[in-house]
């Protein structure tokens, strides 16, 4: 048993080492190029340094962090200069402060640091918090593997298209997914009181949150004595939050939502059925993919956390939000690992047989960034690295294709085999 299992942690470890390869060598360095003819400016690009530096004016020196001057600083770090909206080829994105104030609390340890420490820092801490999702998403799911097999599950999701841009970019993403994924593993666990504490916290991006908030509280309300102490552990983490926020800076709300509506103005953001289907049809498809998902989960909010339905409520749930998030950025993709996980764990329903090809197409898609990325590197070898640098997004085609495609796949495979349901009470089982 140890030797296909050591193989398949061989095979996991260099297919992975192929991505972090064609990232650094390939992808990368076309990028400086590209940007170089176009004189887009380019500094730091860490996703971190505005949500850093507007925590460190608040805190140290009480500046407001929604403030244009604040945005104005943050764009000198992130690009390199102010940007010029003059300039066609400068990005739209200012880099403000567009975060729920408290996100600033979860930053407080940092702000005595230089922003090259703490990149340094934070590069170790994303790494971890991105293993450590794999492993709380396989207990969230009750799917027990080896040690071996756990290691290689952490290091596919690092090496995965997503997981690798959110590291190199230090997205909070990987925090929010790690706070969800150790919420629902909390839930299982039956430590509802820490669950409603991280459930609290992910709120730091309210978009990724909410859908699993939502439903754990649906859940909660279908057997409210035995798990009334999420509800009441969630309201008072966010109570505890909110006032803080407050306290630090009035009127805080106020300026994030204005931040919110400026942030979807210069950024043009869209979900991924927008871009799937356009701004007519993309949100009338999200529509009915929310009430399809509510009218599927209403049903499941009875059974136990132990019961094979909430983990394809899990599953079902976050699926949906990468769905309708209102952004197409790949790292959000790393939301899909517990619908993955579910999907390869629960196996290929034998009818009806047209679920095969669906399948069969859902893991070539899977497949492909690492295949792609190994093709890639094994042509910057052979051939040349300006021949692989020209082909460059081939692991990244499937980006808008891939949270279509299994959402269909999940929704799909509850109506074809419903999860086994719970009896209902004084009913025989």
């Amino acid at each position: 048993m140890m030797a296909p299992r050591l193989a398949r942690l061989t095979l996991a470890l260099v297919v992975s080492a192929s991505v972090w390869f064609y990232v650094d060598y390939i992808f990368v360095p076309s990028q400086v190029i590209d940007q170089a003819k176009e004189q887009t400016p380019r500094g730091n690009l860490s996703d971190l340094y505005p949500r850093w530096l507007g925590a460190r004016e608040l805190l140290l020196h009480g500046r407001n962090p929604y403030g244009d001057d604040i945005a104005r600083e943050s764009q000198i770090g992130y690009y390199g200069r102010v940007l010029d909206h003059s300039r066609p080829t400068d990005p739209e994105d200012r880099e403000a402060f567009a975060y729920p104030v408290y996100a600033v609390f979860l930053l407080a340890p940092f702000v005595h640091l230089s922003f090259h420490n703490v990149q340094w820092t934070f590069h170790w801490i994303l790494l971890a918090l991105t293993a450590s999702s794999a492993v709380l998403w396989l207990r969230a799911l009750r799917w027990r593997l080896s040690g071996l097999e756990s290691l290689a599950c952490s290091a596919l999701l690092i090496s995965s298209v997503p997981g690798l841009q959110a590291i190199k970019l230090q997205q909070l993403t990987l925090l929010v997914a790690a706070l969800l994924a150790g919420a629902a593993a909390a839930v299982v666990g039956r430590q509802l009181v820490l669950s409603g504490v991280l459930l609290a916290v992910s709120t730091i991006k309210p978009q990724l949150a909410w859908p699993l908030v939502l439903w754990l509280m649906v859940w909660t309300l279908g057997d409210w004595r035995r798990r009334r102490k999420l509800a009441i552990s969630f309201g008072s983490t966010m109570a505890v939050l909110l006032v803080g926020a407050e306290w630090i800076l009035p009127g805080w709300l106020r300026m994030f939502i204005e931040a919110i509506h400026q942030y979807h103005q210069y950024t043009h953001n869209l979900s991924v059925l927008d871009a799937d289907f356009g701004l007519i049809v993309g949100p009338i498809v999200a529509a009915v993919a929310l009430l399809a998902s509510a009218w599927q989960l209403w049903k499941l909010r009875r059974p136990d956390a132990d019961h094979p339905t909430f983990s394809y409520a899990l599953a079902l749930v976050m699926a949906l939000t990468v769905l309708i998030v209102p952004m197409i950025a790949p790292y959000n993709q790393v939301l899909l690992l517990p619908t993955v996980l579910y999907l390869l764990r629960r196996g290929c329903p034998a009818r009806p047989r047209a679920f095969r090809f669906a399948y069969a197409a859902w893991a070539l898609v899977l497949a492909m960034p690492w295949v792609a990325s190994l093709l890639l590197s094994a042509v910057y070898f052979v051939v040349s690295p300006a021949a692989a640098m020209s082909v460059r997004k081939l692991p990244f085609l499937t980006t808008l294709s891939f949270p279509l495609l299994i959402f269909a796949l999940i929704f799909a495979i509850s109506i074809v085999e419903p999860p086994p349901r719970l009896a209902e009470p004084g009913s025989a089982l």
